[in-house]
């Protein structure tokens, strides 16, 4: 509160109320910047023109079509990729004047009801769903043709473990036998004679066969997992408002968390001829993970699979003589932090198991290495140096050539930015197929000779061009994206920034997104967007043609940001490993650092009122903003977060926080340390989000009420695993609004109308 004395000037007073009266006109979050942000909402929206995210290749090779806006609506184009013509895919107004007379309802040809089709006939004919049904059209003679109804998606929840025991038969390659399950034992029939054989009899409910088998090439083998179950980890909620009753539902799903029992595989080894069962020592696979793809060799002289150790630091490749039963390992990955299966594991077998191509992070970057896989030995590194391998495109044996994505190997460009290159088994002849400073994506012609590369950067618009896979030259160019109705809108291109991390020596790499209206000259509060997930980065690379809810709350009066900190992948594995047991770090001392970098070259960056928001992993991190570094981050809105890696699902959380569950756990736990809570925090929640378990935040807000800390909370019934939709979009920017700009929000509902005046 600011008092007058009454000896002060009359001059003064008037000078500061003055003063005061011009900061209040110029405070935001005001109803006229909520209607600027859904403004500019609706004029970005489906206006950046011809941009296609996608290009697909008929199979002949011979077309490739893509979806883009153009002024008028949704446009399908087609390119003959040998003549180099370019095309509409199709007549619209005919495919949309069909479907109206069939559909008895008028049907917009630039808002077609389906984004994808493919082609049939030697690429005379597509073929693409809509209103429920499969429809055909002819190129040729223009005939629509209604088929068969759509069927039904089976959305298996990602959690549900399979049926291990299916009915269905197998047939050996041979087509004599079959092979199936019975009374948890494996059986076999001869076909012509319909003589049954049982060929194990140790199987039992506790210590089944499972019935997805593999017969050997030549039909004289099998082999079939032996499995001990694990019991089931059920989280139930309640749905408190569902749409075809008044009364709530109880519903529960299948959700292994860390430290749960999982099931044991063994596969087991049977000779078809003598019905001779061959014992297989588990000795190389007894801590396991998971086993996975059970495969023979195509000569049939032994089959091999992949072990991973629980705890993801042993990672093997298997190989089991189909006449003796003995293992040995083909590979051996050993890590003293994590292996990343789930995000950099490759494997390609060259000659029918002679050779291997597999992905290792071994000298610290991920690369590819070959080996002889008869001998188990590394042959020679095939990708090599401070840069990072994201994926194989393609192996061609014959030539011995590999296609491939990855990305930093330009010190000039940002270390994330993708590019295409060709490679020799050998690791000669590194050929860029794409230089271009942005951002590449690929879509190869079936037979590896040309691909769309589509490409941007946040600051610059797509480009949409065909290459050719030997030299990467371009052949065609396609798109030019039109960016002019956001230019019009006043639309601000997100600034890219570096500053140095922790190290002092590593880049750390992100984004500043400004209001439309912004004024240097003014302090903004500071709001970041946190998803620290190890599993990947997660600042846009790319244009953000379909991201872009960050300008809308850019325009409310604040300067949003987003960056990758340590911890995260697509760097070194020393940059990755520092996530290893320690997920509440987050990346939170390179992100201080960027930030403090970015206010000292950009002062209207005001670092006393930085805000924080996040969803899933990033609502974890968005509330240990606040726990850990209340100095820094004042505001933060969470949504669903894992807020105790204890409580989320087992995959994720054992890849990188590890096993056996130790200390740790709790040390990085949000509910362990929410006695710390400083500054404003809104928490969010769908009731029936089952990708993050809604206990992990209600056990966050039990603890929140024990150590008496003030905060907000807000249920959304029926609302699964999301960031809250519409409703927690508006309480969000509200909750900013109200905390770093000290204004009350005002009320209001959707549709804003236009703002009026200054």
């Amino acid at each position: 509160m600011i008092r007058f004395h009454l000896s002060q000037p009359i001059f003064l007073k008037t000078l500061l109320i003055s003063f005061l009266l011009s900061q209040l006109a110029l405070a935001q979050g005001k109803l006229k910047d909520y209607q600027r942000a859904e403004q500019l909402k609706n004029q970005l929206k489906d206006k950046v023109y011809g941009a296609p995210s996608t290009a697909t290749w008929s199979m002949s090779g011979s077309w490739f079509w893509y979806l883009i806006q153009t002024p008028r609506g949704k446009e399908f184009i087609a390119v003959n990729a040998k003549e180099k013509k370019r095309q509409l895919a199709f007549n619209q107004e005919s495919v949309a004047q069909q479907l109206s007379q069939s559909l008895n309802k008028k049907i917009d040809p630039y808002a077609l009801p389906f984004s994808t089709f493919k082609y049939l006939k030697n690429d005379q004919e597509i073929e693409f769903n809509a209103e429920d049904f499969v429809w055909t059209y002819g190129l040729s003679n223009q005939i629509l043709t209604k088929k068969e109804p759509v069927r039904p998606e089976d959305r298996r929840y990602w959690g549900a473990s399979g049926n291990d025991q299916p009915d269905k038969p197998v047939f050996s390659p041979d087509s004599n036998w079959t092979a199936y399950i019975k009374n948890y034992n494996l059986y076999i029939r001869e076909v012509s004679t319909k003589k049954e054989f049982q060929l194990s009899y140790d199987g039992s409910e506790g210590d089944y066969y499972s019935g997805y088998v593999q017969w050997s090439p030549d039909s004289k083998k099998v082999v079939a997992n032996k499995i001990r179950p694990n019991q089931k980890h059920l989280i139930y909620f309640v749905r408190s408002s569902p749409e075809d009753q008044l009364q709530p539902k109880l519903e529960n799903r299948e959700y292994l968390k860390p430290g749960d029992a999982l099931p044991f595989r063994r596969p087991q080894l049977f000779l078809i001829e003598s019905k001779k069962h061959i014992p297989i020592d588990d000795a190389l696979f007894n801590h396991q993970f998971n086993i996975s793809r059970v495969e023979w060799r195509k000569d049939s002289r032994a089959f091999t699979f992949e072990y991973n150790q629980r705890g993801h630091q042993i990672y093997r490749i298997l190989e089991v003589n189909a006449t003796t039963g003995n293992v040995r390992a083909v590979v051996e990955e050993q890590s003293k932090t994590f292996i990343d299966y789930s995000g950099k594991k490759y494997r390609y077998d060259v000659a029918g198991g002679k050779e291997l191509i597999w992905a290792s992070e071994r000298d610290g970057w991920n690369h590819l290495y070959l080996y002889d896989a008869e001998t188990g030995k590394v042959k020679n590194q095939i990708t090599k140096g401070n840069w990072v391998v994201r994926n194989v495109v393609n192996v061609n044996p014959d030539k011995r050539q590999i296609i491939f994505a990855a990305s930093g190997m330009n010190p000039q460009q940002d270390p994330y930015f993708v590019h295409y290159y060709r490679i020799n088994f050998d690791g000669t002849e590194l050929t860029p197929l794409t230089s271009d400073n942005a951002n590449h994506t690929a879509f190869f012609a079936p037979d590896f000779q040309s691909f769309v590369d589509i490409y941007s950067r946040v600051d610059m618009p797509p480009l949409t061009v065909l290459r050719s896979a030997t030299d990467g030259s371009v052949l065609m160019e396609l798109e030019k994206a039109d960016i002019s109705e956001w230019q019009k809108a006043g639309w601000k291109a997100p600034e890219v920034f570096t500053a140095k991390a922790r190290d002092g020596q590593t880049d750390i790499w992100g984004i500043i997104i400004r209001p439309t209206h912004f004024d240097p000259k003014k302090k903004y509060p500071v709001i970041e967007n946190i998803y620290a997930g190890p599993h990947s980065a997660f600042t846009p690379k790319s244009f953000m043609t379909y991201n872009r809810s960050m300008f809308e709350l850019a325009e409310l009066g604040f300067i949003v940001v987003q960056l990758d900190g340590m911890g995260t992948s697509l760097r070194s594995k020393a940059f990755h490993d520092v996530c290893w047991q320690n997920l509440k770090d987050a990346g939170f001392p390179d992100r201080i650092l960027w930030l403090q970098a970015a206010a000292r070259q950009y002062p209207s960056m005001d670092l006393t009122r930085v805000g924080i928001y996040g969803t899933s992993a990033g609502g974890q991190s968005s509330t240990g903003g606040l726990l850990f570094y209340p100095e820094f981050y004042k505001v933060g809105v969470s949504s669903c977060g894992c807020h105790d890696n204890r409580m989320d699902k087992i995959w994720w959380n054992e890849q990188w926080m590890g096993y056996p569950i130790g200390p740790h756990y709790a040390d990085c736990s949000n509910v362990t340390h929410a006695d710390k809570l400083q500054g404003k925090l809104l928490l969010i929640l769908g009731e029936v989000d089952d990708n993050v378990d809604p206990a992990s935040t209600m056990q966050l807000v039990n603890a929140l009420i024990k150590a008496n800390k003030d905060f907000d909370f807000l249920m959304i019934p029926n609302m699964g695993h999301s960031a809250g939709g519409d409703y927690g979009e508006r309480k969000r920017r509200d909750f900013f609004v109200k905390h770093l700009l000290g204004t009350e929000p005002p009320a209001w509902t959707l549709p804003l109308s236009p703002p009026t005046g200054k």
